[in-house]
């Protein structure tokens, strides 16, 4: 009887054990919604088909309704890595305990993709000029706040650096999707839009006729191309799987190519590191910078020390970039 018991005891030990190896190789992937949940699904999953066949991990896609969202369940460890914008990615680096270890590598060599301002091709606005010049009679479809090419590039490049303000200077702006935004200018419910190239290039793909209602009034610099993050306290095992996978995928296999091309002109992984945040993050301050000058409601002394604190951060950027 006492070895039938401890039979069962180390029987019961032994599924103990392999239930937590099972739960340690299950992984949530977020993506974040620049599209719709099936959309993004269907273009995702063949990649997560083939991740979790030559890696045996079991990976489940996890969607939010807003970039907030993913950064939030990464934090929470509901996520254990995801595919971020760059200004989302900082986030996830920044409060979700992230770490940026691959970045997309485009098909046709480019380092990045490019943030747009777009409106109907039939619409009164001819010209970016034009826009900036009569603002307040310009309603604005605008991106999620964590969007790197929908908010942070167009705000700093396109409207800070020309006086204009989203908070004040629009008759509206109406922070939404890629996908709504694009939606919002084809059908006239917005007169321009913030988007991104990958999504026009997903659109010209897609539905020919829907691109031929979209004019380009304005394209920003290079934006790094979009990385992938995963938490740090991930297993080094774990880790090991992830990287060796992407890191090859796409390389050679015809299927793979396809599913990479599919997932807006990508040709593979490249592998990466939170270096790459380092331009967007001296956007952003040099962003605020401009909003702390312009700011009529705070003491002269108040707006000096909130400079100095901010022109700090900006020096230890330069120097890691200069690295």
């Amino acid at each position: 009887m006492k070895s039938a018991r401890y039979l069962l005891a180390g029987a019961a030990l032994a599924a103990c054990f392999v239930t937590q190896a099972v739960r340690a190789e299950t992984l949530n992937f977020g993506i974040i919604s620049t599209d719709s949940s099936s959309a993004l699904k269907e273009r995702w999953q063949p990649l997560i088909d083939d991740l979790n066949k030559q890696t045996g991990l079991d990976v489940k896609t996890f969607f939010a309704t807003d970039y907030a969202g993913i950064i939030e369940a990464m934090r929470f460890n509901k996520v254990q890595f995801a595919f971020y914008g760059n200004a989302s990615a900082i986030e996830a680096v920044d409060r979700s305990n992230g770490e940026v270890f691959a970045k997309m590598k485009y098909k046709n060599g480019q380092g990045g993709y490019y943030s747009v301002l777009i409106t109907n091709v039939n619409s009164k606005w001819k010209s970016v000029d034009q826009v900036l010049k009569n603002s307040s009679d310009v309603n604005l479809g605008f991106g999620d706040p964590n969007s790197t090419s929908g908010t942070l590039v167009p705000s700093y490049y396109l409207f800070a650096k020309n006086g204009v303000s989203t908070r004040t200077s629009f008759k509206s702006v109406l922070p939404s999707s890629h996908e709504a935004n694009l939606l919002a200018v084809i059908n006239n419910r917005v007169d321009v839009a913030t988007n991104n190239t990958d999504m026009l290039d997903h659109l010209k793909a897609d539905h020919a006729d829907r691109y031929a209602q979209v004019r380009v009034l304005w394209t920003s610099p290079l934006i790094p191309s979009d990385p992938l993050v995963w938490r740090r306290d991930l297993p080094q095992a774990t880790k090991d799987k992830l990287r060796n996978f992407f890191d090859h995928y796409g390389e050679k296999d015809p299927h793979e190519q396809a599913v990479m091309a599919a997932l807006g002109g990508y040709s593979g992984f490249a592998q990466s590191s939170d270096a790459q945040l380092v331009p967007i993050r001296q956007m952003s301050l040099f962003q605020k910078k401009e909003q702390v000058q312009n700011n009529a409601h705070i003491s002269d002394a108040d707006k000096k020390a909130q400079l100095a604190a901010l022109d700090q951060k900006l020096s230890a950027l330069d120097k890691l970039a200069a690295k």
